[in-house]
């Protein structure tokens, strides 16, 4: 029995077919998106983010006060924590899973992780996402170590081992690709390629969010993965706070792309996408000691994991109508996993710790509420779909023989307007005499169909000749006018001998000798020999003052501004380095209050040069300034002048 793509091509072929009939066919295809209920789910279309609770074992000793774990499991899937308006009682939670501190990589891999990697090969999307506070063990979770590698690697390497798994007789060749990216201070970095800038995010057509610029490299085995994880993940930004000496400064996003196709007609093409997310954690800066980058980071870290809290009240409000994606960077990308098309795991890290506790309190919540979030799965594949094109109009085809190039021009155009809507797709021939057969066949079957009405398809098939003979006589009559047109501006022209063509009069006649002047005059000024260099004095600077006033007045000849710096050439080279020497010393070692002493700089200006000096200690020239965020070329150009101007005027 065909598949249900491969009927929905030949249906598609056969409507051609029924318009074209006795008339000479040319086959082509092209490629239709479509979106597929999950084969393997049923009459289940929906499926729930499943969320599993993973608890650390205690860093170093226990509580100094000797209190004990704030948290404790009681089954694989229940556990309680003690409620903090009363600590005699506790609040219980359930989840999909709950992992106890001795619970190893490998088990939380195989029962929490293992179960939604087949569906990538289907066509479907997979998440998995780790969440917690700082220091509760989520980058531990997903990366691990050599010796007990995270949640990242053994997906990786399932993955690869399910498709060496499919038989090759199942007609279908894959494809793996990697991506990957970190949102840092609310900016999408690529850390397959670290030079890049923020990266853009965007919505294509069928809903799917786009990163354009984004490297995706292709990969063929396990340790091809490695070969470009490894060094990427170094670039990854991290940094030492009191909760935790390596803490993940940013969210890390990595995509594993498989696509697959069908090696026969119709070349069924089908695309799943695996995220696995390692979030950063919530802070609390009064036990984490940040200050300057460190704090700044942080508010961007809390920031959107609030916007993602805010996007699982929402979508768990039955009267909310806006879910607020776009609040964060962070809950634009994970769009998919949450409310989304993709099957969603969420694992929960907490601390055992009373000084977590507040932390950990709040993550069971947030993993309460988003264990009642609902995704829509649906296999995505484009099938390439065969269509044949309606036949010419007999007149049309009868009168072919003149071979004139008038005449084709109207043939091309004729058959634009007949088949618009497929000649914007991509088109190539079938070369398969079996495929023709079959839609041969599908054509008898149809027009042999009772329940077919065959006066009907003979009203169509009349009214579409009949308009068509309506835009012929339409498209003659418009020709008959304009030739009717192009004969009076003819006799015009020969009434009018000033102007020898139709163009002429569109064109500016410049008779008038004060215009001529008017337009002459700004170009004498601009052929103006620039000034003799002139002594630093109080005199110069007044001959300065009216020359610079003089060449205001002067437009520049292309529009744009002289990049040449003019006002520097007339300061002598002496006066010139000790102001910029100057400068240099106040960005060096000036305090806060004098750094905004400094012409166009203000209170932000002066905070980033003093964190951008923290991090990378004095400006070795001036021209490092451009390093500092929000200063352009064009600033610092302006900057420059505007200094100097005003310690030679000092």
């Amino acid at each position: 029995m065909a598949s249900m793509p491969s009927l929905r091509a030949e249906s598609a072929a056969s409507a051609c077919i029924l318009s074209a009939a006795g008339g000479a066919f040319r086959a082509k295809v092209f490629k239709m998106a479509q979106r597929l209920n999950a084969p393997d789910g049923g009459s289940k279309k929906n499926s729930t983010v499943r969320v599993a609770v993973r608890l650390r074992p205690y860093m170093n000793r226990q509580d100094e006060k000797g209190e004990g774990p704030c948290v404790r499991g009681l089954d694989s899937q229940n556990l309680e924590i003690i409620n903090w308006r009363n600590a005699t009682e506790t609040v219980k939670y359930h989840f999909d899973a709950f992992h106890g501190e001795q619970t190893s990589q490998q088990e939380v891999f195989l029962s929490s992780v293992k179960p939604i990697l087949p569906h990538i090969l289907n066509g479907q999307n997979a998440s998995v996402f780790a969440y917690g506070p700082t220091g509760a063990g989520k980058t531990h979770t997903m990366l691990g170590t050599r010796e007990q590698p995270g949640v990242i690697p053994r997906a990786v390497r399932e993955v690869f081992n399910l498709v060496n798994a499919k038989d090759e007789d199942e007609g279908w060749d894959y494809r793996i690709g990697m991506s990957y990216l970190e949102i840092y201070n609310e900016k999408v970095l690529d850390l397959l390629s670290p030079s890049s800038q923020d990266l853009p995010i965007r919505e294509d057509k069928d809903k799917n969010i786009l990163i354009p610029g984004l490297t995706n490299t292709t990969i063929s085995s396990f340790s091809d993965f490695d070969k470009h994880f490894v060094p990427a993940t170094l670039n990854r930004t991290t940094a030492s706070t009191k909760l935790n000496q390596r803490s993940s400064r940013s969210h890390a996003i990595l995509l594993i792309k498989v696509v697959r196709t069908q090696r026969t007609v119709p070349h069924r093409q089908q695309t799943g996408k695996l995220y696995l997310v390692d979030l950063a954690g919530s802070e609390d800066n009064r036990r984490t000691g940040n200050q300057g980058i460190r704090l700044k980071e942080s508010g961007a870290i809390n920031l959107s994991l609030f916007a993602l809290s805010k996007v699982v009240d929402a979508l768990n409000s039955a009267t909310a109508g806006r879910v607020p994606y776009r609040d964060s960077k962070l809950t634009r990308l994970l769009q998919d996993s949450l409310g989304g098309s993709a099957h969603s795991v969420m694992i929960t890290n907490i601390a055992p710790e009373y000084k977590y506790y507040f932390d950990t309190f709040t993550a069971l919540n947030f993993a309460a509420k988003s264990k009642l979030v609902v995704n829509k799965p649906f296999t995505r594949e484009t099938v390439a779909v065969p269509v044949l094109p309606a036949k010419r109009p007999r007149e049309e085809h009868e009168g072919g023989g003149s071979g004139s190039a008038p005449h084709k021009k109207k043939q091309k155009d004729k058959k634009s307007e007949l088949d618009g809507s497929v000649s914007s797709a991509h088109y190539h021939s079938l070369s398969e005499q079996s495929v023709v057969d079959r839609l041969i066949a599908l054509e008898k079957m149809i027009m042999s169909c009772r329940d077919k009405d065959e006066q009907s398809v003979l009203r169509d098939l009349a009214r579409s000749r009949k308009e068509i003979q309506e835009l012929k006589e339409k498209q003659k009559e418009f020709e008959r006018t304009t030739a009717r047109l192009s004969e009076r501006a003819k006799e015009n022209s020969t009434e009018l001998p000033g102007f020898k063509n139709s163009a002429a009069p569109l064109q500016r006649n410049v008779t008038n000798p004060n215009k001529q002047r008017a337009v002459v005059q700004p170009l004498q000024v601009c052929n103006l020999q620039p000034p003799q260099l002139l002594a630093v004095s109080k005199q110069s600077v007044c001959v300065k003052e009216k020359k610079k006033k003089l060449s205001d007045l002067v437009e520049p000849p292309d529009g744009k501004e002289n990049m040449e710096n003019p006002w520097g050439s007339q300061l002598e080279e002496a006066v010139l380095d000790q102001s910029k020497q100057k400068i240099l010393h106040i960005l060096n070692t000036g305090s806060f209050k004098e750094l905004k002493g400094l012409q166009q700089i203000g209170d932000k200006k002066a905070k980033l040069i003093l964190g951008w000096r923290e991090i990378h200690g004095h400006f070795t020239k001036l021209e490092e300034l451009i390093k500092v965020e929000g200063m352009t070329q064009k600033r610092f150009s302006s900057f420059m002048k505007a200094n100097i101007l005003s310690a030679v005027g000092k």
